[in-house]
Formats: structure tokens, sequence, C-alpha cells
């Protein structure tokens, strides 16, 4: 299987045994518009050829069916992505949306199998969370779960998102968007969050004040969550998960503070990290390749 997870800001691909076992991953900047992906898509299928008899191909934003109806961190809109890539590359193509994916990936093969009702929210270019009740993840409408979407109060509250309003939590609180805030508002180069993050720690103002409020807008979405859903627990994926305890230790605290008679989570990083994308792509090309094999052996004469 080959598992293809687009994001925001870079591709990452591996090919995955039908055990399950994932090989190294590769990375490559995402580049811009449909075309340029598939056939950024295309190359990677090429370099893999011969090693692989299904897809898993996850992408940010509202995807139903095979198509990717609304990405702001790609910038497109209404592409039948899964159709494309199938039509391509002549293998089945398992498409679906990358958050979804990532939880996915974290309740079957991460931290996720110890509890029964968390919320996984994966903080990266974009950030949104999936609801997972029962130690299964909340299907229903695409629309669930995008809390990036959702207002903040306090710092950051002015801050225009991607999406075209202003005062999201993604616009305050994603890897991509507190790289963005600092260099706007320091004049200085951040290439990511951690470049941010470290110049906080060498005692630059702005940056602790960046990283400040992306922390505290953290905790507020998180409060909706608990008072609305009651997980057991949190867990943060995505490329802001590698900033390990200095960023759950301080949401952790002021999400307590923001609580009263609700009971308090578990808040921690989720174990796959910013991996957790490809392999839940690789666990959904892994079903595709076995319904479809079974669907064959049935019309077999």
């Amino acid at each position: 299987m080959l598992a293809i997870d687009v994001g925001g800001t870079d591709i990452k691909s591996a090919v995955a045994a039908a055990s399950g076992a994932v090989g190294a991953v590769d990375r490559r900047p995402t580049p811009r518009g449909p075309a340029a992906l598939l056939d950024a898509i295309d190359g990677i299928a090429a370099a893999q050829a011969g090693r692989f008899q299904a897809v898993g191909l996850v992408v940010p934003g509202i995807v139903e069916g095979d198509v990717a109806v609304f990405s702001e961190n790609l910038g497109w809109s209404d592409v039948p992505l899964g159709r494309l890539v199938r039509e391509r590359l002549g293998v089945p193509v398992a498409f679906g949306q990358d958050v979804r994916a990532a939880a996915t990936a974290e309740m079957f093969v991460g931290g996720g199998a110890r509890f029964r009702d968390p919320v996984v929210m994966v903080a990266g270019t974009g950030l949104s969370a999936v609801i997972v009740r029962g130690h299964r993840v909340v299907g229903g409408s695409p629309l669930v779960g995008e809390i990036g979407h959702a207002p903040i109060a306090g710092e950051g509250s002015d801050e225009p998102c991607v999406c075209g309003l202003v005062g999201c939590l993604e616009a305050v609180a994603s890897a991509a968007s507190i790289a963005r805030r600092y260099r706007r508002l320091s004049g200085r180069p951040a290439a990511g969050a951690r470049d941010v993050l470290d110049a906080a720690a060498r005692g630059d103002a702005e940056a602790a004040r960046v990283w400040d409020a992306a922390v505290d807008a953290l905790a507020f979405g998180l409060s909706h969550l608990v008072a609305t859903l009651a997980p057991d627990a949190v867990l943060i994926a995505g490329g802001l998960s590698r900033a390990g305890d200095t960023l759950i230790e301080p949401v952790r605290e002021r999400l307590a503070a923001r609580l009263s008679f609700h009971k308090m989570p578990v808040i921690e990083a989720a174990r796959l990290g910013a991996e957790a994308g490809v392999l839940g792509a690789a666990l959904d090309a892994r079903a595709l390749y076995a319904d479809s094999s079974a669907a064959r052996m049935a019309v077999a004469p």
C-alpha cells in the first residue's frame, strides 16, 4: 500500500506492508494547485512503482466522497481528487480527510486505545479535531470537528483567518499561524512554530507573546469541547505536538482554570505525532485493498 498525506506545507508518503508496517516517510513541499499536486503524486507513485496495489490519500479540509470540497490551506475547492488519482494510477484509492485519518491511526496503533471517548486535535498548518465515542470515530457531516474555525476571545481575536473570517482559533493557534503572527509582529524571520518557541526561550518578548496567545487560545477552544462533549482525553497531534511539555503543561493548566464542575480530561501529545496522518492513510489503503480483494474472490468463477 502507498500512503500519502497531503498537508498545507508538505506531502508525507510511505509504503506500507499488508501487515501494517510502514516504511520510511518521504517528505516534499506541497505544490500549489490541483494540477501540480497530481503531478507530485505521479512522481511519488513512480518512485514506488511495483510496491503497492492500493493508495491511501488524505488531504486537509472538507472531504465528501471523492471530492475535496474545500481546503483553505491548499487554496482550492471542489476538486474530485480521489477519482483523478484513481484514474491516473489505475489502482484502488481510499480518499479521505487528514484529521480523521490521524485519529483513526491514533486509536488503532497509537495511544488512543487507552481511552473510550477522546478528542484527537491535529494542529499543523491548520487546526481541526475528531471526536471519538466508544473507541469509534464519529462520522456524520464532513464538517464535524472543524473547531479551528470557531471564534476565540482575547489576544488574537482580531486576527484574520485564511477561511475569510476574523478571530478563528486556527488563526492564532495552528503551527503555521504562530510563525506567521510572529513574523508580522516582530519583523523577524521564523520558518515554523519551533523557531518562535526557541526565540521565546531566548527572551524574545514578541515570540513569548505569540506563543502565550496560542496556548491561551487552545485552552479556550478546548474548554468548549470539554463542556459539550466531556471527553476522557484530548490527544494533540500534528506539527505543534512536537513542542511536548512546553505546550502540553500550560494548555493543561489554563484549561483546568476554565473548568468548574466538568471533569478534567487527560491532556497529552498524541503518540504518533506528525506521522499520524500518513499512518492513517496506510490503514485506509489496507482496508480498501482487503475489501476489494474479498469482492474479487466473491465473484470469481
